[in-house]
């Protein structure tokens, strides 16, 4: 599934290459060299001890009693026995073992039914319902993201208010004395992403490597790709070549001033891409390269198809499959000439959907506005505390500080 979080779930496969998977794999490959040949040497000093103590044991005398075709002794019938009992319990179990094996295979070679998804879609500010009348928990979410919101249980109404009123202050950017509709959609979608954000800290500290408090495309290629320049064919599957050009490619769409250096705002557009409306043709781009098998510079329908499900020889799909047949027929080759070009893809992964933290910034300014300019002051705000974050309690200060970092 290549969904929002597709992109940083790519970069952190590509941090995983930063410890060097050819260096693994050496490393590996001598430790299981050294074990096997501790085993053997450890094998042959074993075999020749236990020779002797062998003789003197119920097994060596039920062994010695078979080879000579005589009565077994009591010992030895006994040890025969309940070692043919424990013979046929491990065959027993290593059918069991089998069949299981078996099982598990078949299950993992199965063609996928699970449908991929492409689609790069808003997130819902809040799971429960907008319905004010009853509570506003849906707007507490919405101005704090659900997380933040569940921790406000411990403040009271005056606690509140007072951290609310610091809030206000970090939302209101160009520090006028007034929150707008655009600062507050701002702020909004801030708290609905924080895990981008976190993603790109946890990120920036492992690639800011002369810590100046920017990222350029050398820093980042050296802590990416370092080990690969000086093995441009190592044997481990991937193409490292085309990763380090695809992400060039998409660095330099991210360097808004094109110096091949990063601020932390243009690293979090090269990392998260479909955030950003300026670099979403690349993502449009990245993923007409995906899907193009034929590299005709389109995707045909079963270009569309392949990408989702796998035949594996078997004819009959499922009827997921067959919907997005009609869909890419119907609504995708809007102008039906069998294959979907760029503008048609940007307008399938990339729908134009509602704005919800737009609506919702709206709505806030709508109910708090008592003067009705269309803005609200930080007075509007905290006598509509409970609107925004009610009489419970949160971390702040975490909330401030993250804002203050971006």
């Amino acid at each position: 599934m290549c969904s929002q979080k597709g992109y940083g779930q790519e970069m952190e496969r590509r941090k995983e290459m930063n410890v060097g998977p050819k260096d693994r794999w050496e490393r590996t490959k001598r430790n299981e060299e050294e074990v096997e040949g501790g085993s053997k040497t450890r094998g042959e000093i074993s075999r020749r001890g236990g020779d002797r103590r062998k003789q003197n044991s119920p097994e060596g005398e039920a062994e010695e009693d078979k080879r000579r075709n005589r009565p077994l002794t009591d010992a030895s019938l006994s040890f025969y026995l309940s070692n043919l009992k424990l013979e046929n319990l491990i065959i027993m179990d290593l059918r069991q073992f089998l069949m299981c094996l078996s099982l598990c295979t078949a299950f993992a070679l199965s063609k996928p039914t699970e449908k991929k998804d492409r689609v790069h879609h808003e997130p819902q500010l809040s799971d429960k319902v907008h319905n004010d009348a009853q509570s506003f928990d849906y707007d507490h979410d919405a101005f704090l993201g659900a997380e933040e919101a569940k921790t406000f249980d411990q403040l009271t109404p005056e606690e509140s208010k007072e951290r609310l009123g610091k809030i206000v202050s970090k939302i209101d950017g160009d520090k006028d004395g007034f929150v707008t509709v655009d600062e507050l959609k701002d702020w909004i979608k801030f708290a609905q992403k924080r895990w981008i954000y976190e993603d790109v800290e946890r990120q920036w500290k492992g690639h800011d490597l002369n810590e100046d408090g920017l990222v350029s495309w050398e820093e980042y290629k050296n802590a990416t790709y370092g080990y690969v320049l000086d093995d441009p064919d190592p044997d481990d599957g991937f193409n490292y070549k085309q990763m380090m050009v695809r992400d060039e490619r998409r660095f330099k769409m991210a360097d808004k001033d094109g110096d091949l250096i990063a601020t932390k705002e243009e690293f979090t557009a090269f990392l998260h891409p479909e955030e950003y409306d300026y670099m979403k043709d690349i993502v449009v781009q990245e993923t007409m390269e995906d899907i193009d098998k034929n590299a005709d510079g389109f995707i045909d329908l079963e270009e569309y198809i392949g990408d989702m499900y796998s035949h594996d020889g078997n004819a009959d799909e499922p009827e997921w499959v067959k919907t997005e047949r009609e869909q890419f027929v119907e609504f995708r080759d809007k102008n039906r000439d069998g294959k979907m070009d760029k503008e048609e893809t940007k307008d399938w992964i990339l729908p134009s959907d509602y704005d919800h933290a737009e609506a919702e910034a709206r709505h806030l300014v709508y109910e708090s506005d008592q003067d009705k300019d269309g803005k609200l002051t930080k007075e509007e705000i905290v006598d509509k505390y409970d609107l925004f974050v009610g009489s419970q309690a949160t971390d702040f200060g975490e909330a401030l500080v993250r804002h203050d970092e971006f």
